[in-house]
């Protein structure tokens, strides 16, 4: 952690509040305690739970999740669950408009895929937060013609309903395809994403060439062409086991598919587990594995790196922001994960200077700095919204 950030971002929050900005809503459609909770959840916690903790009042507005009450708190800032995953967008707007939630001086909306369109209806200061693009991911998720509808929504009418106002990503990468599909390249902002300090190195690892793998077990995040690979890399390297960390729609699929390689033996699923349970996995695994179709970074990549575990991933644009291609670990096409592994797997010395490099980039993350530079573009969407009359 970095004095210098908490206290920038202490003095960014003291600007806002002294230019009556001090109840900032964020909405989004999942939160933290959500079953399908992903990086995108971590994330705005990281940053709510820091600009609770430098005086501002936060509210995170999203859907129901099951097993937990509509109103809670966290961390310091109040979470409202109320709706499903397709009605929150209309109720959240309802509430805030009637102010149900109670009154808000701005507003931090969070996309994924579906938008609340703030910019149609608020007339506080504001921000959008955009983790990624969907584009191939439409048609995993839903029917061909909702897909379609999907696509012209996030690449045709979003980028000119958002166009004018801020929009931050995690990413350089990302940045540049928001402003491949039309948003203005002099208002979109890369806030990299942080990594939590108790990824470190630590313990021995694994006596047997062990792989992890870590992620919402969704058709985008593609583990059935990881186990795939990974079965073809068992046939090169000995006793080698492979970890699968998270839970999903397609865990009996995944399930299945593991039966019919005669692999249960050597790969495991765990289900979610606690960050210390997942810092133990990270430690002892050799290699961190994704064979994703799109992300906006690749959190567990990183988390991985901070353990000095060197990714071995598809080779697309998120991954490119969490990876440094044969440095950091290795990037290849789908078809070419198998060989890569192999690679890294058999190869001590490459592995090593890999996750020395790895833990070396990732030293530098930190979420302190992430978040101030979230607060630092919503400082901008003030100044914008008042016409440059705010405190600085």
């Amino acid at each position: 952690m970095s004095a210098d950030e908490i206290d920038e971002l202490r003095r960014r929050a003291d600007d806002l509040v002294r230019a009556d900005v001090r109840r900032v809503h964020v909405l989004a459609w999942r939160d933290l305690d959500d079953p399908d909770a992903g990086g995108s959840e971590v994330h705005a916690d990281e940053f709510e739970r820091r600009f609770a903790a430098a005086g501002l009042e936060v509210t995170h507005r999203t859907s129901a999740a099951a097993g937990r009450a509509p109103v809670a708190e966290r961390a310091g800032y109040r979470v409202v669950r109320r709706g499903s995953r397709y009605s929150v967008f209309p109720r959240a707007i309802a509430s805030e408009l009637t102010g149900r939630m109670g009154p808000h001086d701005a507003i931090v909306e969070v996309m994924n895929a579906v938008p609340f369109l703030t910019p149609l209806w608020c007339r506080h200061p504001r921000m959008l937060f955009l983790h990624h693009v969907h584009g191939p991911m439409w048609d995993q998720i839903l029917p061909g013609p909702i897909a379609a509808a999907g696509r012209v929504l996030e690449s045709r009418i979003a980028p000119r309903v958002y166009r004018r106002g801020l929009t931050a990503t995690p990413s350089e990468a990302t940045r540049q395809e928001l402003i491949e599909i039309g948003f203005d390249p002099a208002r979109v902002r890369a806030v990299p994403n942080g990594t939590d300090p108790r990824f470190s190195p630590g313990g021995e690892r694994s006596p047997r060439p062990s792989i992890v793998a870590v992620g919402r077990l969704a058709p985008v995040k593609r583990f059935g062409l990881l186990l795939d690979a990974v079965a073809r890399v068992r046939a090169e390297v000995d006793d080698v086991t492979l970890t699968v960390v998270g839970e999903g729609p397609e865990r009996a699929l995944l399930e299945a598919r593991v039966a019919e390689l005669g692999a249960q033996g050597w790969i495991r699923f765990t289900g979610r587990l606690h960050a210390d349970e997942l810092v133990a996995i990270y430690r002892r695994a050799w290699v961190v594995a994704s064979a994703s179709l799109a992300e906006g970074w690749g959190l567990s990549l990183t988390e991985a790196a901070g353990c000095a575990t060197p990714a071995v991933a598809t080779d697309i644009r998120g991954h490119r922001s969490s990876v440094v291609d044969g440095v950091t670990g290795l990037l290849a096409p789908p078809g070419e994960l198998a060989p890569a592994i192999v690679r890294v797997l058999r190869d001590e010395g490459l592995r090593r200077r890999l996750g020395d490099a790895a833990r070396s980039r990732t030293s530098s993350m930190s979420w302190d700095a992430s978040a101030l530079g979230v607060i630092e573009v919503l400082h901008e969407a003030v100044r914008r919204h008042r016409g440059g009359r705010v405190p600085s």
